[in-house]
Formats: structure tokens, C-alpha cells, sequence
């Protein structure tokens, strides 16, 4: 395999985001936009965004705002900041005054939010200069991927947006997961540097996290009230649920992400780690677990997509990390990885996505909680199999399976979601 695989994930799919990736992702492309103007000041910005996307961004909290949420509050912030370089991470320099002047915007409706009916991820800014310069950035397939940027009319970059046939997510979608393991075995010390770094950066945000009375603080109330019992699980789900909670509500602390998602990344990281060094387990092996992890987090939203109708922790994130698990203990049996992603994909592989906001906490925790049941399971030879409901004769048919039916069957799934939010908006 001539493609590295893994470091092309780690590259792509597995950077440190800021936020919410679906408002920074609005806000990097405001700010690609804004930054060809240069010192021009802006007259008027339309955003044209895919559906799961205006989803996604619609009811989270924004870095470094008091508490603003929304697409519409990131893309003035971006209009105004003119910081692209600084990627998923550019909501770290806003300021008392950088954000009065985005709201000012935003009041004087120079700022317009639509959403179009469009496939995939997509977010499109059309941004008209005070002295008549009109600029247009389009990202498209990824949250970096900016794919056309033009001034004037006169294209500055533009790339084809449809998987090539030798890009790195082609190659991913045609691999089978005993080859995954085994690039996930040949990480090096570079790659196992790098996954480390995110374990560090998503602990630090869990620490954070700990200070907020959201679904992280009430976990440890009903272990305190002996609902529920103080063990590994509970915890694992404590630890990623606290990361989650300091997400949600706008920390202006970055997470590591997976997929392109900080909640997934969450997940991918956190749970092979935390549980990983509770058995004693040992730190090579765990981080070439969590390689794994990002890995199958990729492969799955290959087939399901950027921004899916299904909960991308649930049907991904949890993915990778039941598989991890598996492989921690037993290596590469393909037996029990299988059997643990069937069960995974049976037990939540239906969990609506409605968007980020607060709630991704608790779909978190009830992720991690799936993710150890099914590899547990897993790891002793049970699951589900063939014989039962849409999961397949292996572990890769039972994730196109659900692809067929989160992107078939489910096709209206999101418009239904968008149009309920926007009612609710009036």
C-alpha cells in the first residue's frame, strides 16, 4: 500500500479544533473570504449552508462570545478576524472589540445566513467589499477543504471536490479493516507523538470541563447518591462526558479531534486511554489503539459521510473506539473486533444527530457506554451476527449496511430536523 493511510488521516481527518467544527469551519471560511479583501471593509456577506450543517452550528455556544451560539455569530467573527492561517483554531483570537465589531455587523444585517439544498458538506460565502470587490470562498467535503476562492471573478484556487481515484479517502473506502489494524501496527514514533499529543489536549479538556454543572457533574451526583456504581465504565463515561460538556458551552480550550469532529475525537481518544491505563495496558500498544481508532472513525464516515443524519459519536466514533478495546486485549482477532462493531451498530447505530448543542453530551455517554459493552462482548467471542436485523456477514458489510440506511432510508431525516429548528427560530 503506497498511501500511508494512517498519516493521511492523522493529517486530514485529526487536528486540534477550537469550538464547535461546524461554526469554526463557517468562520474559516468568512475569514478566507474577508482576508483577500485585506484592509477593505465589508458591505455585505451571504452564507449559503448545507442543511446538516446550519444543524450542527445552530444551538452551540461560540469561543470567547459569552455565550453567543450560532453559525451567524462565527461567520461575522471570521468576517472580522481575517485570520485563516490560524484554521480550526482562529476563535482563539477574539476580543472584546473584535466581536463588538462582528455584532455590529450582524445588527446592521450585513451578514445573511440561507441554507441550500446541497449534498454533503458545504458552505459558501459571498462577500461584497465597501469599495465594490466581491470575493467568493467555497469549502466543500471537509471542514479545511476550502475548494474555490475567487476575487473579482478571477479564480485564486479551485480543486475538484468528488473523491479522486488515488486520494487517500478512496484508497480508505476500498480498505478492509484487518489491513487498517495493520497500518494502525506500523505507526511510528512521529504518528505515535502526534495521537499522544491529542490524548494530552483532550484530557486537559475534560479537566476543564469538570467545573461546569452539566451532564458530567450529574453522573458523579448519581454515583454519589449510589445510583450509579463508581467503576470503570462510569468513569470512562464521567471523563469524556466533562470534555464534552466544556465543548458545548464555548471553552475557549481546543480538543483534538477525529473525523473532523472534537466530540468524536472525545470518544476515539479518551475511551481507549482512559480504559487502557486502568487495565494496565501498555502506553505503545494503547496508542497504537487509538491509531486504530481514528482510522475506523475515518473508514466509517467514508460511506456515511462528512455530516451524517446519525449520530457520528454513536455510529464512528464509538466504532473505533469499541474496536480499539478489542484489539488492546486480543491483537488482531478479526473475530471479536467484528463481533464488537456488530454490536455496537446494533445497540445505537440509529441515534438521531439533531445537532451540537449541550446535548452531545449525553449522546456521548451513551456511546462510551455501548463502546465497552460491545467490546467486552466482543473480546469473548459474542455478537450479533448475520442472522439479525441489517448487520452483515462481516463487520465492513454491516457498516455499508447502515450507510445504505442512514443515506437511503433516512434521506429526509435532516430537512424534517431543519425545518422543526427554524420553526422554532421564529
Amino acid at each position: 500500500m503506497k498511501t500511508n493511510l494512517l498519516k493521511e488521516v492523522l493529517k486530514h481527518q485529526v487536528y486540534p479544533a477550537l469550538g464547535c467544527t461546524e461554526p469554526v469551519s463557517v468562520a474559516l471560511a468568512a475569514a478566507t473570504a474577508a482576508s483577500v479583501l485585506k484592509k477593505e471593509d465589508i458591505k455585505k456577506a451571504t452564507l449559503f449552508l448545507d442543511g446538516a450543517t446550519f444543524k450542527n452550528g445552530l444551538g452551540v455556544k461560540v469561543p470567547n462570545t459569552g455565550g453567543l451560539r450560532g453559525n451567524l455569530v462565527a461567520a461575522a467573527l471570521g468576517l472580522v478576524l481575517k485570520n485563516p492561517k490560524q484554521k480550526m483554531e482562529l476563535l482563539k483570537s477574539v476580543t472584546p472589540k473584535t466581536l463588538d465589531k462582528a455584532l455590529g455587523l450582524i445588527k446592521q444585517k450585513r451578514v445573511i445566513l440561507n441554507t441550500v439544498a446541497k449534498k454533503g458538506f458545504y458552505i459558501c460565502v459571498n462577500v461584497v467589499g465597501e469599495n465594490g470587490s466581491k470575493v467568493k470562498c467555497i469549502i466543500s467535503g471537509g471542514h479545511q477543504d476550502i475548494c474555490y476562492l475567487s476575487l473579482n471573478s478571477k479564480v485564486l484556487k479551485e480543486k475538484k471536490q468528488k473523491i479522486q481515484k488515488n486520494s487517500y479517502l478512496q484508497i480508505l473506502k476500498e480498505t478492509k479493516i484487518a489491513d487498517l489494524i495493520n497500518c494502525a501496527e506500523h505507526a511510528d514514533k512521529e504518528d505515535l507523538a502526534y495521537i499522544k499529543q491529542g490524548v494530552v489536549m483532550n484530557l486537559a479538556a475534560s479537566r476543564k470541563g469538570e467545573s461546569l454543572e452539566k451532564v458530567g457533574f450529574y453522573l458523579k451526583n448519581l454515583v454519589r447518591q449510589k445510583i450509579l456504581t463508581k467503576d470503570l465504565v462510569t468513569d470512562t463515561k464521567i471523563l469524556c462526558a466533562q470534555a464534552a460538556d466544556g465543548r458545548m458551552d464555548g471553552f475557549c480550550y481546543p480538543v483534538m479531534s477525529s473525523g473532523g469532529s472534537g466530540n468524536q475525537g472525545i470518544v476515539a481518544i479518551l475511551v481507549p486511554y482512559y480504559v487502557g491505563k486502568q487495565l494496565k495496558i501498555k502506553e505503545d500498544r494503547i496508542l497504537k489503539s487509538i491509531a486504530l481508532s481514528h482510522l475506523l472513525n475515518g473508514y466509517v464516515k467514508v460511506f456515511t459521510g462528512e455530516l451524517a443524519p446519525i449520530c457520528g459519536c454513536a455510529i464512528a466514533a464509538g466504532v473505533g473506539a469499541a474496536a480499539a478495546l478489542v484489539y488492546q486485549q486480543k491483537g488482531a482477532d478479526i473475530k471479536a473486533i467484528t463481533l464488537a462493531i456488530n454490536n455496537i451498530i446494533s445497540d445505537i447505530g440509529g441515534m438521531l444527530c439533531d445537532g451540537a448543542k449541550s446535548g452531545c453530551a449525553l449522546k456521548v455517554v451513551s456511546s462510551v457506554d455501548s463502546a465497552l459493552r460491545s467490546a467486552f462482548m466482543g473480546i469473548k467471542h459474542y455478537g450479533i451476527t448475520e442472522a439479525e436485523g441489517f448487520v452483515g456477514k462481516s463487520a465492513e458489510k454491516t457498516i455499508q449496511n447502515l450507510s445504505k440506511i442512514s443515506n437511503v432510508g433516512m434521506l429526509k431525516v435532516d430537512s424534517t430536523i431543519v425545518s422543526i429548528m427554524k420553526e422554532k427560530i421564529k
